[in-house]
């Protein structure tokens, strides 16, 4: 596998993720019969609130990986940010999903979103110097 495969790898899975992320916000909106807004649901706010949280943080780092990708930047470098930020945003999906306090998931997730993009903010300048 080269480095552009690899990080396109991760733009298929992270494009899946997003989908899943859009259908969730539609099947709560559903149960809850809100068409727009919010409609002061809480369950509705929290999946509101993961997709925009995945809208925020995905193509900053996808960018990232592509450009290591373009790079051609080591295929385990790619593997290792494209999957810890996969793991990463699921662990907070589930977490920010289940409960709009504190939790494992929520807590953990954003921890990884922020090494995986400080990891990629020091590769992508590495790289393009190097």
């Amino acid at each position: 596998m080269t480095s552009m495969q690899a990080a396109t790898l991760y733009a298929g899975l992270f494009c899946l993720l997003m989908l899943i992320l859009k259908a969730n916000v539609g099947r709560v909106r559903t149960k809850h019969k809100v068409g727009f807004g919010d409609g002061g649901s809480q369950p509705l706010q929290r999946s509101l609130r993961v997709q925009g949280n995945a809208v925020e943080d995905v193509p900053v780092v996808l960018f990232g990986l592509l450009g290591l990708g373009a790079l051609a930047a080591p295929v385990l470098l790619i593997h290792g940010l494209g999957a810890s930020f996969l793991v990463g945003r699921i662990l907070h999906a589930v977490g920010l999903g289940g409960s709009s306090g504190s939790s494992f998931g929520r807590s953990v997730g954003t921890l990884i979103t922020a090494l995986v993009m400080l990891a990629t903010v020091i590769a992508c300048i590495w790289y393009a110097v190097a």
